[in-house]
C-alpha cells in the first residue's frame, strides 16, 4: 500500500488516499523530465571542459526518452460511465435511502421533518460544495486545508481532467467533483438522526453549512488531498471511515448533548412508527453503497470489483452477526437489527473495502454487527445521550472498528493489498492516529458551530411544538392522512 501512496503523491498529485483516495485535476507536464535535470544541474557536473559534450549529447539522447516513457493521458468511456452510475447510486443512498432508513425510525408525527432535513442538507452541501468546498477539499497541497483557486469551480472546463490510480488513466474532472460532492452531501445528512425530533430545522441548515466548512472539508483533505498530514502519514481510508461516518459520528454525539434530550426520553414510547420503510431505506443505502465504495477506485477495474465483493460479503456478515447478538442477548433477532446490522457492515468495511480481501471483510463485518450492537446499547447508556437514531452506535463505533482493522487485514499475508513489507504495528498506529484526530477536530468543530447557532437562532423547538411533531409545526404538513 506505501508503493501505492508513493506513486499517488510523488508521481501522479492525485488528491485522494486510502478511502476514496481520489484525484486532483491533471496539471499538464510542463517541468523537464527529472533524468534531464540531473544531469545539467551544476552540482553535479563535471568540471572539465572537454567532458560537456557528451554530457550534452546525454542530455539530448535521455530527453527523447524520458518522453517516450510517460504515459500518454487517456479517457475510457467505461471509466467515465462507471462513475456516472457510481454518483447517481450514492444519491440513492441519500435520497431516498437515508431518509427513508431514518424516517422509519422516529415517530410518525416527526417523518416528514427527517425526510426534508436529509433532503434539503443534501442539496445545501452540493451547492456549497461547488462553489469552495471542493477547491478547500482538493486545491493545492496544504497539510491541513486547500486553497480557493477553484472557488466557483474556477478553471474547470470539459477539457479538464483528474488522475486516477492508473498513470495513463484519466477521467473528466467534472464527474469526479460531482461524484465527492455526493460523499460531502451524506455526510452531513447522517448527523440529522443525532438530533431528530427536536431541532429547529432553520438550525440545522446553519449547523450543517459551519460544520462542512471547517471539518469535513479539512478532513477531506488531510486523508485525501494532495499534501494532506495523513495521507502522507499513510492513513489507509478508501471510501470514508474516517471523513465520513467517524467525522458525523462525532459532530451527531455532540449535537445530541447540546441540543438535549426529546421530551419524554426514557419515560415516553418512541419506538420506530414504521419498519417496513426502515427495511426499505437499509436495503437501498446497501445497493447504493455499491457506488460509494466501489466508485472509489476511480475507474472500472480490478480494484473496483475488490471493494465491490467487500461490500458485499462485509455486509451480509454483519447482518448475521447482530442478528446472533440480539439472538443470545434478547432471546430474538429482530428486523430492525438486521437492518441496523447492513448498515453497521457497510460503514466499516468502507475504510477497508479496497486494501482487504473477501475473508478480511467478513471478519471485519462480524466484528462491526458485534460491537455496534453493543454501541447501541451498552455504550449508548454509559455516554448517556439521547442519540435518536444512534448515529455514533453505528457510524462512530463502525467507523472506527473499520479504520483500525483495515491496519490488520490489508497485510497481504492476511488477504490484503498491502506491500511485502506491510507493518500491521505501524499501520495501526498511523490508523489509531487518524481515527485520534478525527474524533477531536470533528467534536471541537460541532461544538463550536452549535454554540454559534444556539446564539444566533437557537438550537431547540418550543415544547408545543415539539409535542405537536415538527411535521405540522415545522413544515405545515403531515406524512399520513389522519
Amino acid at each position: 500500500m506505501k508503493k501505492i501512496f508513493a506513486s499517488l503523491v510523488l508521481g501522479l498529485g492525485l488528491a485522494f488516499g486510502g478511502a476514496g483516495i481520489h484525484a486532483q485535476t491533471a496539471a499538464p507536464a510542463a517541468d523537464a523530465p527529472a533524468a534531464v535535470t540531473a544531469a545539467a544541474d551544476p552540482a553535479t557536473a563535471t568540471p572539465a571542459l572537454a567532458e560537456a559534450p557528451a554530457a550534452a549529447a546525454a542530455v539530448a539522447d535521455a530527453a527523447p526518452a524520458a518522453e517516450a516513457a510517460a504515459p500518454e493521458p487517456t479517457v475510457n468511456k467505461g471509466d467515465v460511465a462507471w462513475m456516472m452510475v457510481a454518483t447517481i447510486l450514492v444519491i440513492l443512498m441519500v435520497v431516498p435511502g437515508l431518509a427513508l432508513f431514518y424516517g422509519g425510525l422516529v415517530r410518525s408525527k416527526n417523518m416528514l421533518s427527517v425526510l426534508m432535513q436529509v433532503m434539503v442538507v443534501f442539496s445545501l452541501i452540493t451547492v456549497l460544495w461547488a462553489t469552495y468546498g471542493y477547491s478547500l477539499a482538493f486545491g493545492g497541497e496544504g497539510l491541513i486545508i486547500g486553497n480557493l483557486d477553484k472557488v466557483f469551480l474556477s478553471g474547470v472546463t470539459m477539457a479538464s481532467l483528474a488522475d486516477t490510480f492508473t498513470p495513463e488513466a484519466k477521467i473528466p474532472e467534472f464527474i469526479f467533483i460531482a461524484f465527492q460532492a455526493t460523499f460531502a452531501g451524506i455526510t452531513c445528512a447522517l448527523i440529522v438522526g443525532s438530533f431528530a425530533e427536536r431541532m429547529k430545522f432553520s438550525a440545522v441548515l446553519l449547523f450543517s453549512a459551519i460544520w462542512f466548512t471547517f471539518s469535513y472539508t479539512p478532513i477531506a483533505h488531510m486523508v485525501w488531498g494532495a499534501g494532506g498530514y495523513l495521507l502522507d502519514k499513510g492513513a489507509l481510508d478508501f471510501a470514508g471511515g474516517t471523513v465520513v461516518h467517524i467525522n458525523a459520528a462525532m459532530a451527531g454525539l455532540v449535537g445530541a448533548y447540546m441540543v438535549g434530550k426529546r421530551i419524554g426520553y426514557g419515560k415516553e414510547s418512541m419506538a420506530p412508527h414504521s419498519l417496513t420503510l426502515t427495511m426499505v431505506g437499509a436495503s437501498l443505502l446497501w445497493v447504493g453503497w455499491f457506488g460509494f465504495n466501489a466508485g472509489s477506485a476511480l475507474e472500472a477495474n480490478a480494484s473496483a470489483t475488490l471493494a465491490f465483493i467487500n461490500t458485499l460479503v462485509a455486509t451480509a456478515a454483519a447482518v448475521l452477526a447482530w442478528c446472533v447478538g440480539e439472538a443470545l442477548g434478547k432471546g430474538k433477532a429482530s428486523m430492525l437489527g438486521a437492518a441496523s446490522g447492513a448498515v453497521a457492515g457497510l460503514v466499516a468495511i468502507t475504510p477497508a473495502c479496497g486494501s482487504v480481501g473477501p475473508m478480511g471483510a467478513i471478519v471485519i463485518g462480524l466484528a462491526s454487527g458485534f460491537l455496534c450492537l453493543w454501541g447501541v446499547g451498552g455504550l449508548k447508556k454509559m455516554l448517556g445521550a439521547d442519540d435518536s437514531l444512534d448515529v455514533f452506535g453505528v457510524h462512530g463505533v463502525g467507523g472506527i472498528v473499520g479504520a483500525l482493522l483495515v491496519g490488520v487485514f490489508a497485510a497481504p499475508g492476511l488477504g490484503g493489498t498491502g506491500a511485502d513489507d506491510f507493518s500491521i504495528g505501524s499501520q495501526l498506529l498511523i490508523q489509531a492516529e487518524g481515527v485520534v484526530i478525527t474524533m477531536v477536530w470533528s467534536s471541537v468543530v460541532a461544538f463550536i458551530a452549535f454554540k454559534l447557532v444556539d446564539m444566533v437562532i437557537g438550537l431547540r423547538v418550543t415544547e408545543e411544538e415539539e409535542r405537536e411533531g415538527l411535521d405540522i409545526s415545522s413544515h405545515g404538513e403531515t406524512a399520513y392522512s389522519r
